[in-house]
């Protein structure tokens, strides 16, 4: 395990040192798992330091120093590996002597397919397209497109080369594991790296977010390294886990029309080997499918048919379609429905993902397991299993709609006003856990879905919407212990 990764240089050879390219690759593999400018890997978009600071980068996994004739580099994050480790540092035009280097290792005695490898995937997006969103990850085209499971840990960003801090209201959005909704999302770029309105046009360092680098605007700037602006956000005890695939992608378009350069390194661990297997998926509203699946919910409406779109930001951008709407069938009910779900036998737990119509606000039912063969000897018809057999996994909840109420009122004192949107994004995935108790060792499930309504208004003395449990498909993953050997 890689504890600690130091490189020194001379400080008058900083801001070349910070241009060379670093590569580690692990265990002899076929592409480098890191390969990413110094600068942007330490955490910054250029070695320049403006401020004379002494902490240029001061955050937890990642440092730049300067002291009086040098700058010292050092990265911490916890690097396994299990054959071998080669590191390789790409100059730039200009030779830069001397490099001090320092690698710090400790034993490991995990089994490996219980750790993953450290990654640091770079980007560059020198000319940005309004209405297509930059890609800064996405595992299934990273070295052989294989199931990768893992964690996502971080970013560290180039958002302009021209001392522009206006390119910055891009949302982040966070998919994992083929999932089509955002599971995160944020309201801009810059709230991401710790920074609302811009940080003031000031540069800091912190040790999650930070802007360590460049001018408040380009008329301030010293020199072109000082017209380089950078923010990074590391993730740590709010890591975010996948198990088969993530994509990380930054808006442009909408409230971010931006053409900056930018440049952006992901900081993810992954292990080639999914740990989230799909094993079985239920079309609602598809005869064959219900049937295989014993889906049954006497009460439910007829399939009805949904032309929408899900959450990506502006489906149109100065008269051009960025993505069109799609077509698909699916269900309501305000009572209960069952299915049977195929399972690998080996499994931890459950993930259960619905696709859903989103103009039903608040959606909330109980979900219950059975064993799939314990069918009531008195009721033998389809679906109708001993109530005896059914065990409580939980409450799954989806908050809100595609209808939202907000209020600008004319000064900050202003009386309240009700303003009620409905957005045309219909389309929306939501995922349940299935806890490992009421699946391990099964290879097949039935599951029963309680409607439990939320009976309220979308504010004070508005009627109720109409409320009802949607599902439009059922997707089943397990998870597993991922199966690798270096």
């Amino acid at each position: 395990m890689i504890r600690a990764l130091e490189f020194s240089v001379p400080k008058n050879q900083a801001v070349e040192f910070g241009r060379a390219r670093l590569r580690i690759i692990w265990d002899n593999r076929s592409a480098p798992s890191v390969d990413a400018p110094v600068a942007l890997f330490f955490g910054t978009g250029t070695l320049y330091n403006r401020d004379g600071r002494e902490f240029l980068v001061k955050a937890f996994p990642v440092h730049v120093q300067f002291d009086k004739n040098e700058v010292h580099l050092a990265c911490y994050f916890p690097m396994p590996f299990f054959l071998s480790a080669r590191f390789e540092l790409i100059a730039p035009d200009q030779f830069i002597s001397p490099v001090h280097r320092s690698v710090r290792t400790a034993a490991c005695a995990e089994p490996a397919n219980h750790l993953a490898y450290f990654h640091a995937t770079y980007r560059d997006f020198p000319k940005p397209e309004p209405g297509r969103d930059l890609v800064l990850l996405d595992t299934r085209e990273t070295e052989g497109g294989v199931d990768w499971s893992g964690q996502f840990v971080g970013t560290s960003l180039n958002f302009s080369d021209r001392a522009k801090l206006g390119t910055l209201e891009g949302d982040p959005r966070f998919f994992f594991d083929d999932s089509r909704t955002p599971q995160a999302q944020g309201t801009g770029t810059e709230e991401w790296a710790g920074g609302g309105d811009y940080w003031g046009g000031q540069t800091m360092t912190l040790p999650f977010a930070g802007h360590p680098s460049g001018a408040p605007n380009e008329k301030a700037a010293k020199n072109d390294e000082d017209k380089i602006e950078s923010a990074y956000r590391f993730l740590l005890a709010d890591l975010m886990p996948f198990g088969r695939n993530a994509v990380v992608r930054l808006e442009r378009g909408g409230e971010d029309p931006s053409t900056g350069h930018y440049q952006t390194v992901a900081f993810w661990y992954g292990l080639p080997g999914a740990s989230l297997v799909k094993t079985d998926e239920l079309k609602i509203g598809d005869t064959n499918s219900e049937t295989a699946h014993e889906y049954n919910s006497p009460e439910a409406f007829a399939p009805y048919e949904i032309t929408s779109r899900y959450e990506w930001g502006v489906d149109h951008l100065n008269g051009t379609e960025i993505f069109p709407a799609e077509t698909d069938w699916g269900r309501k009910t305000t009572v209960t429905s069952e299915f049977t779900l195929q399972l690998t036998a080996d499994n931890f737990g459950v993930l259960l993902r619905r696709k859903l119509d989103y103009q039903f606000p608040n959606q909330r039912a109980e979900a219950f397991v059975s064993d799939a063969g314990r069918k009531s000897p008195r009721q033998p018809s389809l679906g109708s299993y001993g109530p005896a057999s059914w065990r409580l996994a939980g409450v799954w909840s989806l908050a809100g709609g595609n209808t939202c109420v907000y209020s600008y009122p004319k000064g900050e004192l202003g009386d309240t006003q009700h303003r009620v949107e409905t957005s045309n994004r219909r389309f929306c995935e939501d995922e349940y856990l299935i806890p490992r108790r009421l699946t391990e060792g099964r290879g097949v499930i039935r599951v029963k879905i309680q409607f439990t309504p939320v009976e309220r208004p979308l504010f004070p003395g508005r009627p109720l919407p109409e409320l009802a449990w949607s599902a439009i498909k059922y997707s089943a993953y397990c998870f597993v212990l991922p199966s690798f050997r270096p």
